[in-house]
């Protein structure tokens, strides 16, 4: 058993934010999709809006956002600096960047694609750690013997280089969405 590591340290980290967090991961999963898809309508009411010349779209993105903003509310009660506005064009960007993966699917790009799947996947998990107050980089280093146990842990292997790899695949272990 490895004691005293970087690692534990970083899940026991994790384990108390889930713990003190004031909404279950697992329904915030949920909500940050939700998120993701009402930053997608507003985007979609403005060029509605500017290609029909039809303000009424204008309008309808005032009151999306206004949605957004309150289930946003509930994913960050407490944030400082930027990091509210960050999280937003994380998750617009992941969102943004899985539709693209899913067009060179479709193309039959499939080596494309995966490379596109794990950038938003990245991107998403950096919106939780963010969040849950995990970006802290030196409680990320991983020693080889554990890198091999998150290797056979983990069902998608991330490239071991990458900070924001290194945050999915941690992350990616305590956010389950079939979890109740």
């Amino acid at each position: 058993m490895i004691k005293n590591t970087d690692l534990q340290k970083f899940m026991s980290k994790i384990k108390s934010a889930e713990q003190g967090h004031e909404m279950d991961l697992a329904s915030g999963e949920d909500l940050s999709m939700a998120v993701m898809n009402l930053i997608a309508i507003e985007e979609h009411m403005f060029f509605n809006a500017n290609k029909t010349g039809k303000t009424k779209y204008f309008d309808l993105l005032a009151e999306t956002r206004e949605i957004r903003k309150v289930l946003m509310k509930m994913l960050i009660p407490k944030y400082e600096g930027e990091v509210w506005c960050t999280s937003k064009h994380l998750l617009a960007a992941s969102m943004r960047v899985m539709e693209v993966g899913t067009k060179y699917q479709t193309k039959g790009d499939t080596k494309t694609a995966n490379d596109l799947f794990k950038k938003s996947y990245d991107l998403y998990n950096l919106f939780w750690a963010l969040n849950l107050g995990m970006t802290d980089t030196k409680s990320v280093s991983v020693s080889e013997i554990q890198k091999e146990e998150l290797a056979n842990e983990t069902p998608i292997k991330h490239s071991e280089s990458s900070l924001l790899s290194k945050f999915s695949g941690t992350i990616g272990k305590i956010l389950d969405c079939c979890r109740e």
